[in-house]
C-alpha cells in the first residue's frame, strides 16, 4: 500500500463515539501515569516511585509527602514519632473563605496526619537523630502554633538525648489563620535552634520546594549545614511581590536553589537520590563519627 492509499484508508475509517459509561471504563485509572510539569513527558507512576519521585527524563523533583521523606532518609525500621497528638486549635475563631476548623479537618482527612509536620526519633546512617519533615499538602505546611511547638520540642528532645537534628522543610510560611500567634513561632523556633547550637549538637536542614516566608526567616536557615533540592524555590516573599515592591525586574532563576548556592545562601544543592548519603556524611563529620 502506497503512502497516499494509507492516508485515504485512514480518513475513511469510522469511529464509534463512546457514551458516558463506556468512556469512564476506557479512561486510564488515577495513580498510573503522571505528566511531568517540567518536560511535559508522561511518566509511569511505578517508575516515579522507584526513582524517589524524580522525573527520569529531565530530573524534575516532584513533591513528596512526609511519609515518603521519612522512608527516604531514616534507616529502615528506626523512625518512632513523638508528639503526634499536638495539633492546631482555632484560637482566633478565624473565618475567611471558610472557617479555619473546616480547613484543618479537610487537611487532616486528606493527609492522614494531625498537623503539617511529623517529628520523631530515628537513625540516619546509624546516627541517632531527631527527624522532622513538613508536608506541604497540609494547608501549605504553614507554621501555626502547633507546628512551632512540634519543631521546638524536636530541638528540646535532641538536646535532652544528645541527638543531631535533621529537618526537611517545605512551607508557604506563617499560618495567617492564627495571626500574631503564628508569627511568634519564628522567635520560638529560632531560640530553640540557638539552644541546640550552644550544646554543640549537629543540625542539618534540607530545603525542599517551596520553603518560604516565616519558615525561611527562622529555623530553616539556622542549621550548621543547609542543603536544598534542585529547583526548590526558597525565599521570604514571592518574586512577584518583590518586583512590585522594588519596581525592578529580578534576575533569572531568582530564589531558586541554584541561585542561592551561587550567592552563598545554601551549602549545596543535592539531588534527592544522593540526599541520604550526603546527610549521613555530614553527620559523620559533625557528630565525630559516633554511631549506634
Amino acid at each position: 500500500m502506497s503512502i497516499s492509499d494509507w492516508f485515504k484508508a485512514r480518513e475513511s475509517r469510522r469511529y464509534t463515539a463512546l457514551d458516558g459509561d463506556a468512556l469512564a471504563r476506557a479512561e486510564v485509572p488515577d495513580g498510573v501515569w503522571t505528566k511531568c510539569s517540567a518536560c511535559k513527558k508522561i511518566v509511569y507512576d511505578g517508575q516515579l516511585v522507584e526513582n524517589v519521585r524524580v522525573c527520569p527524563h529531565c530530573g524534575h523533583h516532584f513533591a513528596m509527602c512526609a511519609a515518603e521523606r521519612v522512608d527516604l532518609l531514616a534507616d529502615p525500621g528506626t523512625f518512632a514519632e513523638f508528639d503526634s497528638r499536638v495539633s492546631s486549635a482555632d484560637p482566633l475563631g478565624f473565618t475567611g473563605a471558610k472557617p479555619y476548623v473546616e480547613s484543618l479537618d479537610a487537611a487532616r482527612e486528606q493527609c492522614a496526619m494531625p498537623e503539617a509536620v511529623v517529628c520523631g526519633r530515628a537513625e540516619i546512617a546509624s546516627h541517632p537523630v531527631v527527624l522532622g519533615v513538613m508536608d506541604f499538602r497540609f494547608i501549605g505546611a504553614s507554621m501555626g502554633s502547633a507546628v512551632g511547638e512540634k519543631i521546638t520540642r524536636a530541638f528540646e528532645t535532641a538536646i535532652a538525648e544528645r541527638r543531631a537534628v535533621v529537618l526537611v522543610t517545605s512551607s508557604g510560611g506563617a499560618r495567617m489563620q492564627e495571626g500574631m500567634l503564628s508569627l511568634m513561632q519564628m522567635a520560638k523556633t529560632a531560640a530553640a535552634a540557638r539552644r541546640l547550637a550552644e550544646e554543640r549538637l549537629p543540625y542539618v536542614s534540607v530545603l525542599a520546594n517551596p520553603t518560604m516566608g516565616g519558615v525561611t526567616a527562622s529555623f530553616a536557615v539556622l542549621a550548621d549545614v543547609i542543603f536544598a533540592e534542585p529547583g526548590a524555590l526558597v525565599g521570604f516573599a514571592g518574586p512577584r511581590v518583590i518586583e512590585q515592591t522594588i519596581k525592578q525586574h529580578l534576575p533569572k532563576g531568582f530564589q531558586s536553589a541554584e541561585y542561592l548556592l551561587d550567592h552563598g545562601m545554601v551549602d549545596d544543592v543535592v539531588p534527592r537520590g544522593q540526599l541520604t548519603a550526603r546527610v549521613g556524611l555530614v553527620l559523620d563529620y559533625l557528630a565525630g563519627g559516633e554511631r549506634r
